[in-house]
């Protein structure tokens, strides 16, 4: 299904009479994804950052000013918590960080799956409409989150349906954005350039912990609120000027053909103006050659780097470095660094594939890489605080560098396969199956080591060296394919060249 015209657009076009050229609509589709999917994160890294005041019992914050006169144990009810520990009931309850847990599992889990189908229906809608929608309807839940704190609502079972909704919602960014990238960009540079577009998840994760953090004091509510609108408004830019492909502002006939002469990269449409593109099915995207490969590759790939993601700040914390503890603050602004990491990473990872044109293989090499990166990580991270920010960048950019390129450049190849034809409409459904498959490890990954972590992190980083091993071994037969296509194809170069040789010395 085509798109229409964004209406934004449409009115500039009116307003100057000319249609805007290839390079300012691929630009504009590089900016406007790139602000949309930072914000879903941006909302999404709000609730670990409210976590600490909803249900704040072991920092022991709120006992610092509370009589000791007072037995504080025969106050440990449900409303009187709220007053001991300036905290939020049902969260601050004696259960309050399992329920908490709960409902980061409901949003992981409604997001993995919710994923699917919205691929689904992806590659059969606009792609503009599905994105403007999940953004609008994220911010209004986000902010329904936060409403509870002005409503008064202590019902967990509020909060958790907030969150699922709120995840399924989510689940249509990836495959819409990556689609919408994929249908302005072909594969010559997508790597590099899809690269730098994802580091749009960690700018969404810090920015998204610097506004929470800064709004607490004024009340947590406003913590989910604001980011919740920011959503909302970037949905609403993305409604006015977002066009999903280049068919919806007439770019395929003029502008295109024109622009596969150049360094940008001919767009995916080249060659294909005959087929008649049907959407594709999720049984058939299925059985595009590596779907399967890539997408449990990213089951392993993606828990590894949720586990840091939920539990570095956690990890720092309560392992000394350099003989001395980090405070809460300090470990939360240190594991950034390891976000940093991960956007050099995949901006490295994406290029090197598009220079030796071996998607697997750079992927496999950085996952294999990381396992060492892990292992020296764990044993000399606490060394001091020096040895630990640079072996933390280190293994952010290893850890993340394949996820980020699996999720993106992989994605958009293997949703314009040769086996289809020509067809372009497998972007959202193949997006989604890859990085769906990927969310049910991320689920599961903070959730392992949620219990591993209580007896031993050194079984911790066991276990995530393991699963580095598994995710890169599943790579291994297109590692093998990709390896010999290379040197078949140098094989008539170097026929070629023997017989001037010869010549030569005759």
């Amino acid at each position: 299904m085509h798109s229409a015209k964004p209406p934004g657009i449409y009115l500039f076009e009116c307003a100057h009479r000319s249609p805007l050229s290839l390079r300012s609509c691929q630009a504009l589709v590089l900016i406007l994804t790139f602000f949309s999917y930072a914000g879903y994160h941006a909302a999404r890294k709000t609730t670990s950052v409210v976590k600490g005041v909803l249900d704040p019992k072991t920092s022991n914050i709120g006992l610092l000013h509370w009589p000791r006169c007072l037995d504080v144990d025969k106050l440990h009810t449900a409303e009187n918590y709220t007053v001991l520990y300036g905290g939020w009931a049902p969260f601050d309850s004696r259960d309050g960080t399992a329920l908490l847990g709960d409902i980061d599992l409901a949003f992981l889990a409604i997001y993995a799956i919710g994923m699917f189908f919205v691929g689904h229906i992806g590659d059969r809608v606009d792609l503009r409409i599905l994105l403007t929608i999940g953004m609008i309807g994220t911010g209004l839940f986000t902010a329904g989150f936060g409403a509870g704190y002005w409503l008064n609502i202590h019902s967990f079972y509020y909060f958790l349906g907030i969150q699922s909704v709120a995840g399924l919602l989510q689940s249509t960014g990836w495959p819409s954005v990556v689609a919408i990238v994929g249908n302005w960009f072909g594969k010559r540079r997508r790597g590099l350039i899809m690269g730098i577009w994802n580091a749009h998840t960690s700018v969404g994760n810090i920015s998204g912990s610097l506004i929470a953090a800064a709004l607490l004091k004024f009340g947590w509510g406003w913590s989910f609120v604001v980011p919740g609108v920011i959503v909302a408004l970037l949905g609403l830019l993305v409604f006015m000027f977002l066009p999903a492909s280049p068919e919806s502002v007439g770019t395929e006939d003029s502008h295109l053909k024109d622009s596969s002469k150049n360094e940008i990269g001919a767009p995916l449409l080249e060659g294909q103006t005959e087929v008649i593109e049907k959407p594709v099915g999720f049984i058939e995207a299925l059985r595009i050659p590596g779907v399967v490969s890539f997408a449990l590759c990213l089951f392993f790939c993606k828990l590894v780097a949720y586990t840091f993601l939920y539990w570095l700040p956690f990890y720092l914390s309560h392992t000394a470095v350099g003989g001395e503890y980090l405070s809460d603050s300090t470990a939360g602004a240190l594991s950034m660094l390891f976000d940093l990491g991960g956007v050099i990473g995949g901006i490295l990872a994406g290029h090197i594939s598009d220079c030796l044109d071996a998607r697997a293989l750079t992927a496999a090499t950085f996952t294999f890489c990381g396992i060492p990166a892990l292992l020296v990580f764990r044993l000399y991270g606490s060394v001091s605080l020096y040895w630990n920010v640079i072996l933390m960048f280190i293994t952010g950019m290893l850890v993340n560098g394949p996820y980020a390129l699996i999720t993106t450049s992989v994605s958009a190849d293997l949703g314009t396969h040769s086996s289809l034809r020509g067809n372009s409409r497998a972007l959202a459904t193949v997006a989604a199956i890859i990085d769906g498959t990927g969310s049910a490890g991320a689920a599961v990954g903070p959730l392992l080591t949620g219990y591993i972590s209580a007896k031993s992190w050194t079984a911790v980083f066991a276990m995530l060296m393991a699963v580095a091993l598994v995710a890169g071994l599943l790579l291994s037969r297109l590692v093998v394919a990709e390896v010999s296509a290379k040197l078949e194809s140098r094989r008539p170069a170097a026929v070629a060249s023997d017989p001037p040789t010869s010549v030569e010395e005759a």
